[in-house]
C-alpha cells in the first residue's frame, strides 16, 4: 500500500536499477535527458509514474529499446 511504502528507499531502489543496467541496453545520457524532457511536460505523468501505462518515466527511458506507451509515441 502507499501508505506503507518508504518513499526514499523506493526512489534509492529506481537509481540503483538505472545505473546496473548493462551499457549496451542503457541508452545515451543525452537520450535519457531527451526523453525525460518530454515526459515532464506531458499531461500524463504523476508524481514520476505513466498514467498510461503505470511505469516510472525514468526507468523506461533509461533502456534505450524502450518508447513511450502513448498511443501516439512521443519518444
Amino acid at each position: 500500500l502507499l501508505s506503507e511504502i518508504d518513499l526514499a528507499r523506493e526512489f534509492r531502489h529506481i537509481y540503483e536499477y538505472i545505473e546496473a543496467l548493462p551499457e549496451d541496453l542503457k541508452a545515451p545520457r543525452e537520450l535519457y535527458e531527451e526523453r525525460l524532457a518530454v515526459c515532464k511536460n506531458c499531461g500524463e505523468l504523476l508524481s514520476g509514474m505513466c498514467k498510461k501505462c503505470g511505469c516510472y518515466v525514468e526507468m523506461r527511458a533509461a533502456v534505450k529499446t524502450h518508447y513511450c506507451p502513448a498511443v501516439h509515441k512521443k519518444w
